[in-house]
């Protein structure tokens, strides 16, 4: 009797057993998904309302108070780079249409809209809440300034403020236009580590091999690098590179012929610090002007497969823009919007 107590199985036990074994497994899977769902909102935005009436969504008065600072931070996550545009009201389909094509390249978590006007920055963060910040002054927002107009030169004119503004709190900057389109990733063309990378605004087809140095100077003593498009790393080169481009803009020595231009100014800027800041000219196959691309057939059937930004200028106005892209099958909001953090505006 005795023995057959001894050999018999202790029930009781093996549901605790299991219950421990099922728990231990079980723990690390809580865990984890407490980590992805809770971590990722810690660094949102939607967490730290400041503004005296906290309310979800955040108010009107939550984004006026939303810092540069605040911003980057939001949006580089854990990297340590900051995708930068500047836009108005009047080109928010424009801007969709850029993100349409970052997102298709996985980098529209990293970009930071500079909105310069009320209307833009309430717009944006209301469909993408902690993506856009406002530094005052705001500018108008009812009309789309034109390349050459006194407002186009207020609008651009602030932006190598923004982007050392940025670089001083050490993080890599890419600022781009948003009459932009991505085809590739542009990051595998940013080789070795250099201060500043920019691409060439002329029509000219230069060699396949061509070199990475800032061209040679015109007859007039300027280069005609496109402000464009810059990736600037936080180092002392690319911020006096900044620091020289805002001085030149305050010099009437070229702003009062070309009033409604910032990209003199850009270019004087490098000639002037040439010596002093470690440059890289983008390949022309993957970063080609407006010029070049939409009006060289031939060149684009030869190089295709290697664009990796295309520019719309060489052209003035917003409808004509948005006309050029949709010809050349680079407007992609009419069929394409859901794809933008913005959906449909």
């Amino acid at each position: 009797m005795a023995q057959h107590i001894l050999n018999q199985r202790p029930v009781s036990r093996r549901p605790i057993s299991r219950l421990c074994r099922n728990g231990f497994f079980l723990l690390p899977l809580v865990l984890l998904v407490l980590l992805g769902v809770v971590l990722p909102w810690l660094g949102s935005p939607l967490l730290y309302n400041t503004s005296s009436s906290p309310s979800f969504p955040p108010s009107l008065s939550y984004w006026r108070e939303y810092s540069l600072t605040q911003a980057t931070k939001f949006v580089a996550k854990n990297g340590s780079t900051v995708i930068v545009c500047t836009v108005s009201y009047p080109f928010l389909p424009f801007l969709n249409n850029w993100l349409i094509s970052v997102s298709r390249q996985n980098h529209q978590e990293n970009v930071l809209v500079i909105a310069e006007d009320y209307a833009t920055l309430y717009k944006v963060n209301e469909k993408w809440p902690g993506h856009a910040v406002l530094i005052p002054p705001a500018l108008g927002s009812q009309t789309a300034q034109h390349f050459g107009s006194k407002g186009f030169f207020k609008f651009t004119s602030r932006r190598p403020q923004h982007l050392l503004d940025i670089l001083e709190l050490g993080y890599n900057v890419m600022y781009n236009d948003v009459d932009m389109v991505w085809l590739q990733d542009p990051f595998q063309y940013l080789e070795g580590s250099h201060d500043a990378y920019f691409m060439d605004d002329l029509t000219k087809i230069k060699p396949l091999n061509h070199s990475h140095d800032l061209p040679p100077p015109n007859r007039k003593g300027a280069t005609y690098i496109c402000s464009c498009m810059i990736f600037l790393r936080p180092t002392s080169g690319a911020k006096l590179l900044m620091n020289k481009w805002i001085e030149e803009l305050g010099s009437l020595f070229w702003a009062k012929p070309k009033e409604g231009n910032d990209q003199p100014a850009f270019n004087w800027a490098l000639n002037k610090t040439a010596h002093e800041v470690d440059v890289y000219l983008l390949p022309q196959t993957a970063f080609p002007s407006g010029g070049l691309y939409f009006t060289n057939e031939t060149w684009v059937k030869e190089t295709k497969g290697k664009h990796a930004i295309i520019h719309n200028n060489y052209i003035i106005g917003y409808d004509e823009k948005m006309k050029r892209f949709r010809d050349f099958g680079l407007w992609l909001v009419d069929d394409y919007a859901l794809e933008s953090p913005l959906g449909k505006l």
